[in-house]
C-alpha cells in the first residue's frame, strides 16, 4: 500500500552510504537535558522531605503521601530509562531502547518528519499501518543522521 510514496532502492541505498558506517548509535537524550531531569528530581525529593519533616506533614493524608512518593518513583523510573535510553540506526531500520523497545523495518516507513527542538531533536515515522513512532537524537551524529533520513523519506506527492 503506497509503496510508490517511499523512497526507491538506489535512493535508500546512496542514503545509507550517505549516514556512514552502520550501526550508528548515539544516546537518545542530550546530556544536559539527563542532567537537567536529575537536578529537578533531586530538587522534588528535598522538597518533598523538608515538608514530610516540617509541622505540614504531620497533615498530610497517608493516601495523599502514598500517592506522591508512587508518582516520585515513577518519575524516577522515567528519569532512569531517559539517562540510558540509546538510539541505533542499522540496516535493518531504526531502534530506539526506552520502557519499551520502539523499532522501525525501513520497509514499513512511509515518510518521516524531523522536528528540530530546543530540547530534543526528534523524529517521527510514518507508517503504512499502526500509530507514528518518534525517536529522539541525543548526539550530533544521530541528529544529522535524522535530517538526511527526513530528506529522504519526505511526503511525497
Amino acid at each position: 500500500m503506497l509503496s510508490h510514496l517511499r523512497p526507491n532502492t538506489e535512493e535508500h541505498a546512496q542514503l545509507v552510504q550517505e549516514i556512514g558506517p552502520l550501526p550508528l548509535q548515539g544516546t537518545a537524550w542530550p546530556a544536559w537535558i539527563k542532567l537537567m531531569a536529575w537536578a529537578t528530581l533531586a530538587f522534588i525529593g528535598f522538597q518533598i522531605v523538608r515538608i514530610a519533616a516540617g509541622p505540614l506533614g504531620q497533615n498530610i493524608s497517608p493516601m495523599v503521601t502514598g500517592s506522591i512518593i508512587v508518582c516520585y518513583i515513577g518519575l524516577l523510573i522515567l528519569a532512569r530509562y531517559m539517562h540510558v535510553s540509546v538510539t541505533s540506526i542499522t540496516e535493518t531500520g531504526i531502534q530506539q531502547s526506552w520502557l519499551s523497545r520502539r523499532e522501525v523495518a525501513w520497509e514499513d516507513i512511509q515518510f518521516v518528519k524531523f522536528i528540530p527542538l530546543l530540547a530534543s531533536k526528534k523524529m517521527i515515522c510514518f507508517l503504512a499501518r499502526g500509530r507514528p513512532v518518534v525517536f529522539q537524537a541525543g548526539t550530533k551524529e544521530l541528529q544529522i543522521a535524522f535530517a538526511r533520513i527526513s530528506l529522504v523519506y519526505r511526503r511525497r506527492k
